[in-house]
């Protein structure tokens, strides 16, 4: 029952999660996971495709068996035509369906001799006709040539995205969600470095999708903020952080439910298309769009928001409108202390104090007071006019 209530309150946005006031253990978090990506890209590097690294690449009909027993078909085969390279063999991927079907096995790059050879080799081990098997000799320089294209076309698009940002909002959201969008980046290069994924063309067409993605999100965040913000300076009841939580709080289960829609056609995509059904060609740009999908929903609730939290608290406006809400809460407080001491102070009577009980009993031996303070002539006193008997 307090799990459906709290499911409840988190769909209208009333679950008043504290995620901006912990910024700085999310800032923590996210330096920590900076510096193991940067450490891996310095320690492990990246497994370049054939396209960035250069390379010899072997096609074997899919009729010789398994991927696993293509790949140890083309170790054989480089092992006894005596390449010293035999080490450096990919793993084979399987490309269309049917009859048709070809297993792809990438190696390092080889002499027209050292490739002739091998084929020679592939065509004894697995009783295949020569025509069936097929070797091509890639050049590094076009993987370095879609590199640059990749990172003048991420420099263009922060460049649009700085601007767009700065006309629709302002300059500190801009930075805020550059930032985000950097992160992303990194931390997805950082997987690809610690995990061993291939990087391939396909991984740089996925490394520019995830970026609109995770703008979109940010976007979105951030209307809700500028919403909250409107005018707050006008009023003493909230400070810039608690509204941008609030803003936060508000569109959470938006944002959850736009990476959930968005990761499970991806998630399809890499391990049924690529994981299943062997499609090799579609693992690189799904692993890519997942992991950094993934991230990109992380990073705009708890990173974009409570960066620009921290950056609009160093302005001026709003520094001094955040003192004054504090010392209103305070003085609030001091006041309900001093009110409340009042109460009880008022509440309390003196020992000493006890008034007299009305219609109490006098004390033996006293007369009543209404008799002592009697006028002559009362009650009690002879009758007017009586003569003393002799």
């Amino acid at each position: 029952m307090a799990s459906k209530g709290f499911a409840d309150r988190l769909y209208r946005g009333e679950a008043n999660l504290n995620i901006v006031g912990r910024r700085k253990l999310w800032f923590a978090i996210a330096s920590a996971l900076v510096l193991v990506a940067l450490g891996s890209f310095l320690i492990r590097g990246f497994h370049l495709g054939i396209e960035f690294a250069g390379g010899t690449q072997f096609v074997i009909p899919a009729s010789v068996g398994t991927q696993a027993e293509a790949q140890s078909a083309v170790a054989r085969a480089v092992e006894s035509a005596g390449v010293a390279e035999a080490a450096n063999i990919g793993a084979a991927q399987k490309v269309g369906n049917g009859p048709d079907a070809t297993y792809t096995v990438r190696t390092a790059a080889l002499s027209q001799d050292e490739s002739s050879a091998v084929k020679e080799a592939l065509v004894k081990d697995l009783k295949v006709p020569a025509g069936d098997i097929s070797d091509n000799r890639v050049s590094a320089a076009w993987g370095t040539q879609v590199t640059q294209q990749a990172l003048l076309g991420l420099g263009i698009f922060l460049v649009l995205v700085l601007g767009y940002l700065v006309v629709r909002f302002e300059w500190r959201m801009a930075v805020a969600a550059v930032m985000s969008l950097l992160l992303d980046l990194v931390l997805t290069a950082g997987v690809y470095s610690l995990v061993g994924f291939e990087v391939t063309p396909s991984t740089v067409i996925g490394f520019l999708t995830i970026l609109g993605f995770s703008l979109y999100d940010v976007v979105v965040v951030f209307d809700k903020v500028q919403e909250n913000t409107r005018g707050i300076t006008a009023s003493g009841t909230q400070t810039y952080s608690e509204a941008t939580n609030l803003a936060v709080n508000q569109t959470l289960m938006r944002s959850i439910n736009t990476g959930l829609v968005a990761l499970l056609p991806v998630g399809g995509l890499l391990f049924i298309g690529a994981g299943l059904l062997g499609a090799g060609s579609l693992k690189d740009l799904g692993l890519v769009l997942f992991v950094g999908m993934g991230l990109g929903v992380l990073s705009s609730i708890m990173f974009a928001a409570p960066m620009l939290s921290a950056l609009k608290d160093q302005e001026p406006r709003i520094k001094s409108h955040t003192a004054r809400v504090l010392a209103r809460r305070s003085g609030a407080r001091s006041g309900d202390v001093a009110r409340g001491e009042r109460a009880r102070t008022a509440n309390t009577t003196p020992s000493d104090e006890v008034p007299a009980l009305a219609g109490s009993t006098p004390r033996p031996g006293v007369r009543p007071a209404a008799k002592r303070n009697n006028p002559r002539g009362g009650a009690g006193n002879r009758p007017s006019g009586g003569q003393k008997r002799r």
